[in-house]
C-alpha cells in the first residue's frame, strides 16, 4: 500500500512538534521553534497556558459531551457572554471555521426566505477570499486551485473584487441575499478592508435589506486588537462566523446573528452533534476571561503597533526583498516582492522561525497573542539573520 496512514492532502513539513512552551515549540528531536504562526491564529494563549488548561482538564472530568437534545448551562452562560459583548443577540456554536461560515450562509438564506421572499438566495463574495473547504464555502471563493476536482460548484455566490463598493453595487440585483466578507483578508495576504468599502457594505445592506455577514473566523477574538475587527470600522454585521482563537486551540466556532437576521433558525433548521459541547463550551470560557477585556485588548494593540513599526524600518534595509508591511493588531502581513513560500522555508529551516505564507506574496506573522518583549525581541534578531543570508542566497 503506497498511501499514507493520514491522507496526503497536506504538504507536511519536517517539523513534528510534540510539545509546546507558552509561544514555542519543541520537535521530538528537541529543536526549539519561536512559533509567529500559532496555528494560523488559533492558539491565541499560546500552547501552555494554564487557565486554559486547567479549565478543559476540570471539565474533561466532570462532562465532555451531551447531545443537544438537552439544556446546555454551559453553552447558555459562552453564548450570553458573546451577546454581552457583540451587536448579537444570539449564538450557534459549531466546531470550525467553515462550519461557522455554513451557518451564516443558511442563516441568510433564511431569513429571505422565511419571508416567502425565495428568489433571493446569492451572497455576493469577494476575489482571494478564504472561508474555509466545505462545498459551500470553496463555492463562496473565486480560488480555482480550491475548485479543482470538486466541480460542480453550489450556486447561490457571485464574486466581486475586494474593495471595490462600486462593483458591489452593479452585482446588487432581485436574487441577492447579502455580502460575506473578511474585513481583513487572510489567506489573501493580509489585505484591509478600507472604511468606506464595510461601512459602503452596511450602507447597501441597510438600504436594500440584505444581510451583512462578517468572516471574522481569523480576524477575531482579540487578534485585530479588538474583540472583533468589526469594531474598527463602526458597523455592526447582521451575521458573523468565528471560530479559530475562540477556542485557544480547542477546535470550535460559532455563529453569531442579531434577533432579526436569525428570525428564520428556528428548531430543525440546523443542528451540529458536537457543536457547542461542555469541553468546548469551558475552553471558550476560559480564552475569553483572558482576551476579552479592556486592558489585554490595548496591549495587542500596543504590541502590534511596536512590530509594524519596526518591520516598516527594517524592510528598509532590503529593498529588494520587501515591499510593505500591513495588518491590524497581531495579524501581520509583509508584503514581498516575490513569492513569499520561499522565505517562509527559510526562516523555518534554517533559524527555528515559524510564520506562515499566504496571497499577494505575503509573509503572514500571528504570534500568540500572550507574547512578551522577549520573543518580540528573538523574532527580530531571527528575521534579521534570515533575511540576511536569504539575500545573499538569492544574490549568489
Amino acid at each position: 500500500m503506497s498511501i499514507t496512514p493520514l491522507m496526503p492532502v497536506y504538504p507536511r513539513c519536517g517539523v513534528r512538534p510534540v510539545r509546546g512552551e507558552h509561544c514555542h515549540l519543541i520537535d521530538e528531536d528537541g529543536t526549539r521553534y519561536l512559533d509567529f504562526a500559532a496555528g494560523i491564529a488559533v492558539n491565541s494563549l499560546g500552547h501552555s497556558h494554564p487557565g486554559l488548561i486547567g479549565a478543559i482538564q476540570q471539565q474533561a472530568a466532570t462532562l465532555m459531551h451531551v447531545s443537544n437534545l438537552y439544556g446546555s448551562p454551559q453553552g447558555e452562560v459562552l453564548a450570553q457572554r458573546l451577546v454581552d459583548l457583540t451587536f448579537a443577540d444570539t449564538v450557534f456554536f459549531t466546531n470550525s471555521g467553515a462550519e461557522a461560515v455554513e451557518c451564516a450562509i443558511k442563516t441568510a438564506r433564511v431569513y429571505h426566505q422565511s419571508a416567502g421572499n425565495d428568489e433571493r438566495v446569492e451572497l455576493i463574495t469577494f476575489n482571494n477570499a478564504f472561508h474555509g473547504r466545505t462545498m459551500a464555502t470553496i463555492s463562496a471563493s473565486n480560488q480555482e486551485k480550491m475548485h479543482k476536482g470538486f466541480l460542480p460548484l453550489l450556486p447561490g455566490f457571485k464574486y466581486c473584487e475586494f474593495d471595490n463598493l462600486e462593483m458591489v453595487k452593479s452585482l446588487i440585483g432581485p436574487n441577492t441575499a447579502g455580502f460575506l466578507v473578511e474585513p481583513i483578508q487572510g489567506e489573501g495576504g493580509i489585505r484591509t478592508g478600507s472604511d468606506e468599502f464595510i461601512k459602503g457594505l452596511r450602507a447597501l445592506a441597510d438600504e436594500n435589506d440584505l444581510m451583512l455577514v462578517l468572516d471574522e473566523v481569523q480576524t477575531g477574538v482579540a487578534r485585530t486588537g479588538t474583540f472583533y475587527a468589526y469594531e474598527q470600522y463602526g458597523i455592526e454585521p447582521d451575521i458573523l462566523a468565528t471560530a479559530k482563537g475562540i477556542g485557544g486551540g480547542f477546535p470550535m466556532g460559532a455563529c453569531l446573528a442579531t434577533e432579526k437576521a436569525a428570525r428564520g433558525m428556528v428548531a430543525g433548521t440546523h443542528g451540529s452533534t458536537y457543536g457547542g459541547n461542555p469541553l468546548a463550551m469551558a475552553a471558550g470560557n476560559a480564552v475569553l476571561d483572558v482576551v476579552a477585556n479592556d486592558e489585554f485588548l490595548a496591549e495587542v494593540r500596543d504590541k502590534g503597533e511596536r512590530i509594524r513599526t519596526r518591520l516598516e524600518q527594517f524592510i528598509g534595509n532590503y529593498p529588494d526583498m520587501f515591499e510593505l508591511v500591513r495588518g491590524k493588531g497581531l495579524m501581520i502581513g509583509i508584503k514581498m516582492k516575490s513569492e513569499s513560500r520561499p522565505f517562509m522555508i527559510h526562516l523555518r529551516e534554517n533559524h527555528q522561525l515559524l510564520t506562515v505564507s499566504a496571497g499577494d506574496n505575503t509573509l503572514r506573522l500571528l504570534p500568540p497573542l500572550v507574547i512578551g518583549d522577549a520573543e518580540i525581541e528573538e523574532f527580530f534578531e531571527k528575521l534579521s539573520a534570515g533575511a540576511a543570508d536569504y539575500e545573499n542566497t538569492e544574490a549568489a
